[in-house]
């Protein structure tokens, strides 16, 4: 009987310590949720006058640059530059053999000398034609008496009919000798003008002469650099032929392509007489003068003057150039980093939360030190307020943040 009752009294003895474990065990500690917060730097706002920044590259340009051609036909005698050297206004860069342009010269001379001289020899045809006019009008007036006179004598039976054909005859030839004289008498004013006209062509062909002959000696138009010789001592060269170029030290230009979105701030800006300027990486200062004339969906060109001395610069490179945009009110810069998505912020709300504001994005500014920064504007960027700096990926309105400086105070 014992043995039948002793599993029934072990599970009876177990369920009363389990019992009596439970009654006695201790309370747990209450948990409670606490919210996670995050750390943050902030800048405070303050909205002011700022200039926005636009990043250019474009080509160096010099559009003075000029090419000097061979006026005359030659060998090269001269040319004591060579490629990049740099000139002085005067300076000899080439010249032709004398021996080569010297006949030209000769023969135009000549030229007009030969037409002086036919015209000279015109005038005192003229002169003679008119003596002989005379001399020939009182021949003709002579043989028409003779004629007469035979004329009656043959009416009365006392000359033969052979005395009048002979004074017909010579009657007939003073008549064309005087004739023919007074046709040359008559010509002469167009003779004469087209003497002039041949001496004034003569003339202006002797002083194109001239002006080559004294252009086969180049010398620098300006202060610049020597470029693209094409020729060297010894050569022959013909009419028109290039030789080298030269492009001035001052006015040199870069052409940089503007974005259609800012063409029209600057235009305008432009028209209203504001001065732009745009700075190189190495130093160097432009300022923007004007627009191509033709344009591209891409954009623009923008003509940038070199102010001050080109230094290193040369035509044909390429130079990154920060452009000077008008100034805008109530701008803030601030880091990249604050910026999420294209148009929007988050600042700081007095009970440490944050809060998603919209803004317009004007563009890039430069700090003092040079590092590149935002430039924003919104009604609710607001003096004082605090804008978020630290990029959150997961940003969202009303998430907890704190400062992550010790002090507490905001990151300017």
């Amino acid at each position: 009987m014992l043995k039948r009752l002793l599993p029934l009294i072990i599970l009876a003895v177990g369920v009363l310590v389990f019992i009596a474990l439970k009654a006695t065990r201790p309370e747990p500690a209450e948990v409670t949720a606490t919210e996670r917060s995050w750390r943050v730097e902030v800048q405070a706002i303050t909205p002011g006058s700022q200039v926005p920044v636009l990043p250019l590259y474009g080509e160096v340009l010099a559009p003075d640059q000029q090419t000097i051609t061979a006026t005359l036909a030659g060998r090269v005698a001269e040319r004591p530059v060579s490629e990049g050297m740099s000139v002085k206004q005067g300076d000899l860069l080439l010249a032709l053999d004398e021996a080569d342009i010297g006949p030209a010269l000769a023969q135009a001379r000549a030229q007009v000398d030969d037409l002086d001289a036919q015209i000279s020899s015109e005038q005192v045809r003229y002169r003679n034609d008119q003596e002989a006019l005379k001399s020939e009008q009182a021949i003709v007036a002579n043989a028409r008496r003779q004629f007469e006179r035979i004329e009656s004598l043959v009416g009365r039976n006392l000359a033969s009919r052979e005395n009048l054909e002979g004074a017909t005859d010579a009657l007939a030839r003073a008549e064309l000798t005087v004739s023919t004289r007074q046709r040359a008498i008559q010509e002469h004013p167009a003779r004469l003008q087209s003497l002039e006209a041949k001496l004034a062509q003569a003339r202006a062909n002797l002083s194109a002469t001239e002006r080559d002959v004294d252009r086969a000696r180049v010398v620098a138009p300006f202060d610049g650099v020597v470029t693209g010789i094409e020729v060297a001592v010894g050569d022959q060269v013909s009419r028109n032929e290039p030789l080298l170029t030269v492009y001035p030290t001052r006015g040199l230009e870069v052409r940089a392509r503007v974005p259609q979105v800012f063409q029209n701030e600057l235009i305008t800006a432009l028209g209203q007489g504001q001065t732009l300027t745009a700075i190189s990486d190495n130093g160097h200062e432009f300022v923007l003068a004007r627009f191509a004339g033709l344009s591209d969906p891409a954009g623009t060109e923008a003509v940038l003057e070199l102010q001050g001395e080109p230094g290193g610069l040369r035509p044909g490179a390429l130079l990154p150039l920060t452009l000077e945009r008008p100034a805008r009110q109530q701008a803030v810069d601030v880091p990249f980093s604050a910026l999420y998505g294209a148009d929007s912020v988050y600042l700081m709300t007095d009970d440490g939360r944050m809060q998603r504001v919209e803004v317009e994005r004007i563009g890039e500014a430069r700090s003092e030190n040079g590092e590149r920064r935002l430039l924003i504007a919104g009604e609710q960027l607001t003096p004082g307020a605090r804008l978020i700096t630290t990029h959150l990926p997961n940003a969202v309105t009303g998430l907890k943040v704190e400062l992550a400086d010790a002090d507490g105070e905001p990151a300017q």
